[in-house]
């Protein structure tokens, strides 16, 4: 008979409840959050959620004209997530996207004039004109990429994060998701990996509810995407994707947590995008009369913000409308430098295509 050996990892790990770990309850935000920050870090945040708007209904009517190449997967109704994820992180953090990435980018600190004109295909696009909308990338930024592979983002992270742990920097790696790419092999080998490696990575699922036109629902065994963290044996969290302020709450508990070397995290942002899956989807699997998805598509995260920053004196009217106006007119200005570019050279072709 073989001897039954004590493994103290395990047993440490086993002591470890399931509710210690995970919170299923959505959590929204906090009077407490409002007085955690500063106007003028409202006011970037709220900045940069209308630069998300504004650049996203703007790529939507260009892409209606036939002006861009390729197609475009709109982030709008989910800046709340990209803005208050990013609100916590320097140009020393990496964050990996998605095919629906532009909020991402925008958060990160992407450029606005270098995105637009990648997304028209021109040459001082930050991919030279090359990727277009799903594949932008600015590294100086710690932006790795946004990627029209579901679920590629996840190995992307990992090694940023075995990075920053082998240099013992203490900057972090956030890997933004969708609800479809959870059920992807990557997703559960990587959270395995940045789990039993202690790995600085934030794994944020954009729970959307369609991974493209399929429910959560039909296609996940599991209710929600956050109670998968516990077999990973890291922290898994809900929140109100919708919410600025709570995902900057949550966001700032768990990136900090990381920054200090107590492993990887799960946050699952329950949020809803303003539009289909890619430009043109006609959504007809969404019930746009009542229930659930109604309240989430009804549900405006700029509003919300807005009511939230006078309510507790953040911002004022004025303050967030000039902060609006000024937001048009960066992405006019980034129309009109895109408008303005030239067209790769077709001699570029040749070039970028092997690192020297």
């Amino acid at each position: 008979m073989v001897k039954e050996k004590s493994i103290p990892q395990l047993e440490e790990r086993s002591e470890t409840a399931l509710k210690d770990l995970v919170q299923l309850e959505i959590r929204t935000s906090t009077k407490a959050a409002a007085e955690a920050v500063t106007a003028d870090k409202a006011k970037d945040m709220y900045q940069t959620m209308e630069n998300i708007r504004n650049f996203e209904d703007n790529v939507r009517r260009f892409f209606a004209q036939g002006l861009i190449p390729g197609f475009v997967h709109l982030y709008a109704g989910e800046e709340a997530v990209a803005t208050g994820i990013c609100a916590h992180l320097t140009d020393d953090d990496y964050i990996t996207s998605t095919h629906r990435g532009h909020g991402h980018c925008i958060a990160k600190g992407g450029d606005l004039n270098g995105m637009m004109a990648e997304i028209f295909g021109k040459e001082t696009g930050l991919g030279k004109g090359k990727g277009g909308s799903m594949h932008i990338a600015d590294v100086d930024k710690g932006i790795l990429g946004a990627n029209g592979m579901v679920g590629a983002g996840f190995g992307l992270a990992t090694g940023a994060g075995m990075k920053i742990k082998y240099k013992k920097e203490d900057n972090v790696a956030v890997c933004f998701f969708g609800d479809g790419a959870s059920n992807e092999g990557l997703f559960h080998e990587c959270l395995n990996m940045a789990s039993i490696w202690n790995l600085p990575i934030i794994f944020v699922c954009e729970n959307n509810f369609f991974a493209e036109s399929t429910p959560q629902w039909y296609a996940s065994a599991s209710d929600t995407i956050a109670e998968r963290a516990a077999a990973y044996d890291m922290p898994g969290v809900r929140v109100d994707g919708k919410d600025l302020m709570a995902v900057y709450e949550v966001a700032g508990e768990y990136i900090e947590r990381a920054r200090k070397g107590e492993g990887p995290a799960l946050i699952e942002c329950v949020t809803f995008r303003n539009y289909g899956h890619f430009e043109g989807d006609e959504q007809k699997y969404k019930n746009k009369e009542d229930g659930f998805e109604k309240r989430l598509a009804d549900t405006d995260p700029l509003d919300i913000f807005r009511d939230y920053a006078v309510e507790h004196g953040l911002l004022t009217l004025e303050e967030l409308d000039d902060i609006r106006s000024q937001s048009e007119a960066d992405i006019e200005a980034a129309i009109k430098f895109a408008e303005e570019s030239p067209q790769p050279r077709p001699e570029s072709l040749y070039e970028d295509v092997f690192a020297e």
